[in-house]
């Protein structure tokens, strides 16, 4: 193992921009030092692997192929990109190791629209060829900090030969912070949104999907069904400048910078996806959401009304079983348990409901099944998942893309952690210098939401997105 000491940065910004012009530099942001939440930030760069899944064109009968880069060479599959995943890391596997959370291993984003590989799904929404239903790296070295312990470390397995040829010119690295630069050499421009941010549903269409969906559940196809709409804008610049803010704006245990070249993804999520540490399997839903009031009197009873909604509570136990059953298909029988239920947790612009849901691993299943087996997330779909996501690509006008899949790390050992990749954007660009920034936001209906409310609860739960990017609106 190979460790290489660091100074402990109370924020880790500094730290990401000695990396961040690298290919596919990546920042698992804990959201400290704002954060109450988080403990570990984990910093990559130039994976010695690249796995990218993409749709082959805009027609219907286009195939989805992966597209895996090594030394150079590229190798293209159509076989189910998790299987490939898990005969990667299974090359490379290392004893398990719990005092780190990550040294090594497969690190980036699973996009919704993979349950495409895992699902029978109708071709209704519309496509967006520029985003990958997959992008992940595999990485042989990590920079750890943690900031329980206030330390911070540069760590690797050392199973590439160069990385421990080049070791130390690594260690220099984040001895001091690097200009950031584009990958042509030149300086990135100041970040702004060049038109308004603009929904691909009005309010109107917004209530007939509403309609339709309670519809649904009275004629029973469903329980509970998560509508969302898309906000979009055309921008330029340095993504990262967005990312920082916005991180200041609204700091969250699970936040993620990803910097894929022509594609960035800044993530603010709140909310853990599935987390495994030896054979120990966490999930923590969130369902039940109430925004927030600049008025400590007001804030505290909207908080308390939450944790007394029967309507929410309802909400979140339906995920809760939705979870337990997915997990269990690669849990020990018997070991699936629902430890707390309707914890409240409050971030910067809403209260939260949250459940944890814990199991042990069977012997002989990896992270990757797991992943496989719970994806996409049950608290982002609806219950029964399946006919919800139906509902879904019918209502929705777009592909969901990044957005309710998952971003986060499986490392060589085999422990994984992950997020549900709401209150995420993603800006995407066709020659580098201007293009697309775009995120959704939407929330569960059942059979006593009434429109209106769960309208605002769209707003409410976009609240820092949108104080973000006003700040970059010319």
């Amino acid at each position: 193992m190979l460790i290489h000491p660091l100074n402990y940065p109370l924020n880790s910004e500094r730290l990401f921009e000695c990396i961040a012009h690298l290919p596919w530099a990546v920042f698992l942001d804990s959201g400290r030092p704002e954060s109450e939440y988080g403990r570990f930030d984990i910093l990559v760069a130039d994976p010695f692997i690249t796995m990218s899944t993409v749709e082959g064109g805009l027609e219907p009968s286009a195939r989805v192929h992966t597209e895996i880069v090594q030394s150079g060479q590229k190798t293209i599959s159509t076989e189910d990109p998790f299987l490939i995943l898990n005969r990667i890391l299974a090359a490379y596997k290392t004893e398990q190791n719990t005092s780190l959370p990550f040294a090594g291993g497969a690190l980036g984003y699973f996009g919704y629209d993979l349950a495409r590989q895992l699902e029978k799904l109708p071709q209704l929404a519309q496509k967006n060829t520029n985003i990958p239903h997959m992008m992940v790296g595999i990485y042989d070295w990590a920079v750890l900090v943690d900031h329980q312990e206030q330390t911070a470390s540069l760590v690797s397995h050392g199973l590439i030969p160069s990385t421990r040829d080049h070791w130390t010119t690594l260690c220099r690295i984040f001895e001091k912070t690097e200009p950031l630069v584009a990958e042509d050499g030149g300086f990135k421009p100041d970040f702004s949104l060049t038109t308004a941010l603009t929904s691909n549903m009005t309010f109107a269409q917004y209530q007939t999907a509403f309609t339709t969906v309670k519809n649904y559940i009275s004629a029973g196809d469903c329980y509970q069904v998560n509508l969302a709409q898309r906000f979009s804008a055309k921008a330029q610049g340095d993504s990262w400048q967005a990312y920082k803010k916005l991180r200041a704006t609204s700091p969250a245990p699970f936040m993620a910078y990803m910097n894929f070249g022509l594609m960035q993804v800044l993530s603010g999520s709140p909310e853990r996806f599935l987390q495994v540490i030896g054979t120990h399997v966490e999930t923590r839903p969130i369902k039940g959401t109430m925004p927030r009031s600049d008025n400590v009197q007001r804030d505290n009873a909207l908080a308390i009304e939450l944790q007394a909604s029967i309507k929410d509570q309802a909400e979140n136990l339906m995920i809760v079983d939705l979870l337990r059953n997915d997990i269990s298909k690669n849990c020990t029988i018997g070991s699936v348990q629902a430890d707390k239920l309707f914890q409240l947790q409050s971030f910067a612009n809403v209260h939260h409901l949250v459940s944890i849901v814990t199991g042990r691993l069977k012997l002989g299943k990896t992270a990757i099944d797991l992943l496989r087996g719970c994806f996409p997330g049950g608290s982002i779909t609806g219950a029964p998942k399946l006919r919800a996501m139906q509902i879904i690509e019918a209502l929705e006008p777009d592909r969901r893309g990044v957005y309710c899949g998952a971003i986060g790390y499986i490392g060589f050992d085999g422990n994984m952690d992950t997020n549900i990749a709401i209150r995420t954007a993603v800006y995407a660009s066709a020659d580098g210098v201007t293009g697309e920034l775009s995120f959704y936001s939407g929330g569960g209906i059942v059979a006593d939401s009434d429109v209106d409310k769960e309208y605002a609860e769209t707003l409410d739960k976009a609240a820092s997105l949108f104080k973000t990017m006003r700040h970059f609106q010319r």
